[in-house]
């Protein structure tokens, strides 16, 4: 991702084929919700069709040549994992080493990730939670990524399914897959990247509208500053000598398993509409909607500042692109970025 000045650009042809895809996704959308649908099996990750991962050591062994299928695989295709973030499953393992970074509301106020790779594969990545239905959404602005994770509603996965973007659940990559035994299930699910894609795909699969440059004139010198979910909340402190956005999440310093900070070096707060879907837990949570296709306003750090700034999304197969506040374009620093959706005042 360093040095990209704009990763945002499609070929016609293919914003042809996402927005045709796009559609017939929404047309599912509309179609398939039914209220009053709920999660099947012990928790929200085990539905009849997608049943736990064998166990195995908590320190996966040196994977083996993957065995990617011809005709999903693709050059600039990124991976998408779904992260679990409450308390029992953290420290999380290999977060430090994504692109980008997904911070998304979800039942009970709580708060889920849903991390991007696409210049690195860390050896594991987890723990690795269900998916969501404003995931496919948030997805369509990717060249059919690899989507991980460990399961979802079960009305939920025909569109998953039929989403422009490669599931892979336990069931369907189960080699891919382990059981972790220094963490309670569900919390003990994590992924060997290596298993499903052969390599990193390049900085060119990050097509979501981002630029990457020097910063904007002006913004506010800012120390830290606090994102609040009902039942979660995320701290970034800047960091003078690192160059960084130092998180804290809940209050406690974010580091993964193997003791690394999490600090990216660009945070958007995005504020989008939240609003509640059809869908909810087997303890009635309905579950929320995070609504990334439009427009809105949004705040941008980088460089020890705090920028205001706007959003932009015209369609499913869109890239989301960020305006400064005098109408140029929004550059974000080299380096990791989070994107914490924030409900719109």
């Amino acid at each position: 991702m360093n040095g990209v000045a704009t990763v945002g650009m499609r070929s016609r042809a293919h914003r042809r084929r996402g927005t045709v895809t796009a559609a017939a996704l929404a047309v599912s959308l509309t179609a398939s919700l039914t209220a009053g649908c709920t999660h099947h099996g012990r928790d929200d990750d085990r539905s009849p069709q997608h049943t736990p991962a064998p166990t195995a050591p908590s320190a996966p062994s040196a994977p083996s040549a993957p065995t990617p299928k011809p005709s999903d695989t693709a050059a600039g295709s990124p991976l998408a994992v779904k992260i679990d973030n409450v308390p029992a499953a953290r420290p999380q393992t290999g977060l430090d080493a994504a692109d980008v970074v997904y911070a998304e509301q979800v039942e009970g106020g709580l708060s889920r990730l849903m991390a991007l790779y696409a210049t690195r594969l860390p050896q594991a990545v987890g723990p690795v939670r269900s998916a969501r239905e404003s995931d496919l959404e948030l997805l369509g602005q990717f060249h059919r990524p690899t989507l991980a994770f460990s399961g979802a509603q079960h009305k939920l996965l025909p569109l998953i399914d039929r989403a422009p973007l490669r599931p892979e659940s336990p069931d369907q990559a189960p080699a891919a897959y382990y059981r972790g035994t220094a963490k309670a299930a569900p919390h003990n699910l994590f992924l060997r990247p290596a298993k499903l894609l052969p390599s990193a795909p390049g900085k060119a699969a990050l097509t979501t509208g981002f630029s990457y440059g020097p910063a904007p004139s002006g913004g506010t010198p800012t120390a830290t500053r606090t994102v609040r979910y009902p039942a979660a909340r995320f701290t970034f402190t800047w960091s003078a000598g690192r160059h960084r956005w130092l998180l804290a999440t809940d209050g406690t310093p974010t580091v993964t398993t193997d003791g690394a900070q999490v600090a990216p070096a660009t945070v958007v707060v995005q504020y989008v509409k939240i609003r509640t879907s059809r869908y909810h837990d087997r303890l009635g949570n309905h579950t929320p909607y995070t609504e990334t296709v439009g427009s809105g306003k949004a705040q941008v750090l980088r460089d020890g500042r705090s920028f205001d700034a706007s959003w932009s999304r015209p369609g499913a197969a869109d890239g989301t692109t960020f305006t400064a506040a005098d109408g140029g374009r929004m550059d974000f620093a080299d380096g990791q970025v989070w994107v914490v959706f924030a409900p719109a005042p």
